[in-house]
């Protein structure tokens, strides 16, 4: 098994996308994205850190956070927000798909991918990128025509610290090239 190496910056940015298993469409009804911001605001409680950006899609989610200085270990957060959403999740829902033996051997879901993407935020510059890419995300899955009609994202909170017009995103073309990494 390839060993996988992550920039871990005590205070960095970083742009994490979490996809789901097999692509389950868990986050299209409300109650799931309930349980889902309900685990990230338990987690934060226990290890701070600042939600920059994000955008919750039907089968993925992409996150920008800013961790505290004295902490590197958003593996840890991600997992333990990944654990518990799988905890209240199956409490209210049925997990239907099989586990295959190697899930079972290491006591994971069917919830979540095994591993998630992250990419550390170099400058102004790349977290803006970044944002512009997350908030655009649901025109570019075909989910939305238009950026301000998916609610389930920090769009509107840039709209109202002025960051982008309401209308941001109509004329807008993400440059494929420098997103090659993920969804």
């Amino acid at each position: 098994m390839p060993e996988y190496r992550r920039v871990k910056l005590k205070g960095a940015t970083y742009f994490f996308t979490l996809v789901t298993y097999e692509r389950q469409r868990i986050f299209s009804s409300p109650e799931s994205i309930s349980i889902l911001t309900d685990s990230i605001n338990r987690i934060k409680t226990y290890h701070p850190f600042i939600i920059r950006a994000y955008c919750i899609l039907p089968d993925h989610i992409h996150f920008i956070w800013s961790l505290p200085k004295n902490d590197n270990d958003y593996s840890k957060h991600i997992s333990q927000i990944k654990r518990r959403f799988t905890n209240e999740y199956s409490k209210r829902f049925e997990l239907s798909i099989m586990k295959s033996e190697s899930r079972k051997e290491r006591k994971e879901s069917t919830l979540w991918q095994r591993r998630f993407w992250e990419h550390w935020i170099r400058n102004e510059n790349d977290l803006n990128r970044h944002i512009d890419y997350i908030h655009y995300n649901p025109v570019k899955h075909g989910l939305v025509n238009r950026v301000k009609d998916w609610k389930h994202s920090s769009f509107y909170e840039f709209v109202d610290m002025g960051c982008y017009d309401s209308d941001w995103g109509e004329n807008y073309q993400i440059d494929q090239e420098k997103f090659q990494f993920g969804e």
